[in-house]
């Protein structure tokens, strides 16, 4: 599956598999897009890096991710994965309720994402105890209103690489519940296994080496 046109390229920080820009990777590496993948470090010459960015008109806030594709500059991670969806004609709701239904699911990960940047560097009982474990929740039963393990059923779609995001990068910070409600396992082991998000996980876990 490709873009109709040249390769996108990818502005993110370099911080491995954590934050927005992941979510993007992980959908274009599914969908088999190639991209240029641009990461900045995230150190002392970050600020430097974030006023050229706004210089360059690639960015208005001085924050990535930002997408250059077609002449066009996109920002904001999931406003970038829906333009994206559509643009291959995959990936997204079919009918205004399945849209709807997507756009829901996508909003609870945005309320996750802030109290997650939150608890980066300092995790709170709270979140960890309280706030994880009700997300989690309140996820599983979306994922269990359809058969099959994405969240409209045999059909993987936008969201779906954002609740991954997060199931990962809990894990990563040390807050994931021990066990997640059965839906949601499924899921995961459903989006793990999808042959390219495969290939690309192993080969972040060989970085890591």
């Amino acid at each position: 599956m490709q873009l109709p046109s040249a390769k996108p390229t990818l502005h993110y920080l370099d911080i491995g598999s954590l934050g927005r820009g992941e979510v993007i990777r992980l959908f274009l590496k599914d969908a088999g897009v190639e991209f240029n993948d641009l990461r900045y470090p995230f150190d002392s010459t970050w600020p430097t890096t974030s006023a050229e960015l706004k210089g360059k008109g690639l960015s208005v806030t001085g924050q990535v991710p930002v997408l250059e594709y077609e002449g066009k500059i996109l920002r904001q991670h999931l406003p970038i994965l829906r333009y994206l969806a559509r643009e291959l004609g995959e990936y997204d709701g079919n009918t205004s309720f399945e849209k709807y239904l997507l756009d829901a699911i996508a909003d609870l990960y945005n309320d996750w994402r802030f109290q997650w940047v939150k608890n980066l560097s300092n995790v709170t009982d709270e979140y960890k105890k309280e706030f994880v474990p009700k997300y989690y929740s309140i996820l599983a039963e979306f994922y269990a209103e359809h058969e099959g393990p994405f969240l409209l059923g045999e059909r993987i779609t936008y969201p779906d690489f954002a609740i991954y995001q997060s199931i990962d990068n809990d894990l990563q910070i040390g807050t994931l519940p021990e066990s997640l409600p059965e839906p949601l396992a499924k899921f995961r082991a459903a989006f793990e296994a999808r042959p390219r998000v495969a290939a690309y996980l192993a080969s972040r876990h060989v970085s890591k080496k």
